[in-house]
């Protein structure tokens, strides 16, 4: 592919079980660059590629320099990926007219890569830019769980479940518990969940984002655990299941997307 375009390598960061590796570059030959990296000892961690181009093939150099530069600095942003990229390009020297139209394809760009698995330039959900209002009104509420002594609040955040800090969780599983058993053991070395006041308890100290209900009870219970009917809305009783069919238009249906934490 003999195309000028923006290009990211993404794999798994050994280092990091939390976030994917990405190195994010440029160039006026995508597939011979990719060709040349994947003989690159230095960059053997990738498993996939994302491959940004213009279907014109009206991509100049100082575009897509421009397009590498903004990218690097919304991923190193989001914090959601750990970059291999030792330095940050500036953004190459564009008229207004040009910078407007780049600014747009990132703009779609940044709606498009979510939707083929990779967030990695998304921001983290901010619980806190959910008003209370919203809350109050029932368009982002709250979700308790409350059982075995302990105590979690969380919220669903641009299609993420938050569960948030401050929260309690059960510190030992049952023996039974095998769903997201090690990332609830990834979560405690990493520090997002300490020991609580009570001896049976651990604490979230930091906000976390799961890609689904069932995982995020899962860690908070130390069991196998239906997160959809688990969940319930604070103040109404109103299970997470519920609350989400009620949204949906009428006559429609969705199934539910069991994932772990979220990068």
């Amino acid at each position: 592919m003999a195309r000028t375009g923006v290009y990211l390598l993404v794999g798994p960061d050994p280092e990091d079980p939390f976030k994917e590796r990405v190195y994010i570059g440029e160039t006026e030959g995508v597939f011979k660059r990719l060709l040349q990296h994947a003989r690159d000892s230095n960059k053997d961690f990738w498993t996939k590629a994302v491959i940004i181009v213009s279907k014109d093939e009206n991509l100049t150099k100082s575009h897509v320099r421009y397009l590498e530069s903004r990218l690097i600095s919304l991923a190193r942003g989001a914090g959601r990926a750990n970059l291999t990229n030792d330095t940050q390009p500036e953004p190459a020297s564009l008229p207004e007219s040009d910078k407007a139209d780049m600014e747009f394809f990132i703009d779609q760009v940044q709606m498009i890569l979510p939707v083929l698995g990779f967030s990695l330039t998304q921001p983290r959900p901010a619980v806190s830019a959910q008003t209370e209002s919203e809350a109050d009104a029932g368009a982002f509420p709250f979700f308790v769980l409350e059982q075995v002594g302990v105590k979690a609040r969380a919220r669903e955040v641009n299609g993420e479940f938050v569960l948030l800090a401050g929260s309690t969780a059960r510190k030992h599983g049952v023996a039974s518990w095998t769903s997201y058993k090690s990332l609830r053991h990834q979560l405690v070395e990493a520090g997002k969940l300490v020991d609580g006041a009570q001896p049976d308890q651990l604490v979230v100290v930091e906000d976390i984002s799961f890609g689904s209900p069932s995982a995020a009870g899962a860690v908070v219970l130390g069991r196998n655990v239906n997160g959809r009917l688990d969940w319930k809305v604070e103040g109404s009783g109103e299970t997470y299941e519920e609350w989400s069919e009620r949204r949906l238009p009428a006559g429609s249906s969705i199934a539910p997307i069991e994932d772990g934490v979220t990068i």
